[in-house]
């Protein structure tokens, strides 16, 4: 057994916030119509994705084709565990919102969804990751999700065929 932990990935900043305004974009109209299962899906989502990679993020998926229908040149590539920070941050608020909407607290649930959106809607319009920056400060937190980043990272990789085809 190696103790060197596995290599994070290092990921493209504009596909980040690329997905924060997709995933935005779903959530917005989540509350305009009244739908609180689509904040559970995409806070799952945002969990499974901090958890096992930004890869499984499936709102920044669609980047790659994005970017080579606009032709736009490469950028410098960022670590991926700050943007997986923020993830587990998000998806841990639309968890809160999920309960408080299971519990009869649509209020409280829509709050918290709020501020969800809000925050990856400043991520998509100016680039700036609240959760990454919180990660930055390195104070317990961060540590012990980096230390979760690192044992999953070492799990055998999914193969799903649909994923591997956008790579």
């Amino acid at each position: 057994m190696s103790l060197t932990p596995t290599p994070a990935r290092f990921i493209d900043p504009l596909g980040q916030r690329f997905g924060a305004g997709l995933s935005a974009a779903i959530l917005a109209p989540a509350f305009l119509l009244g739908l609180p299962w689509l904040v559970a899906l995409v806070g799952l989502n945002l969990l499974v994705s901090a958890a096992f990679g930004t890869r499984l993020f499936l709102p920044g998926r669609a980047w790659p084709p994005v970017r080579s229908a606009l032709r736009l040149g490469p950028t410098e590539p960022e670590h991926e565990y700050p943007p997986r920070f923020a993830q587990a941050l998000g998806g841990t608020f639309l968890a809160l919102a999920t309960l408080a909407f299971l519990v009869g607290a649509p209020v409280v649930g829509w709050l918290l969804a709020g501020a969800v959106v809000g925050l990856q809607i400043l991520l998509a319009a100016t680039g700036i990751c609240v959760g990454c920056r919180l990660y930055f400060l390195r104070w317990w937190v961060p540590s012990i999700v980096a230390r979760l980043f690192r044992r999953t990272d070492a799990l055998r990789p999914i193969q799903v065929s649909a994923i591997n085809r956008l790579d």
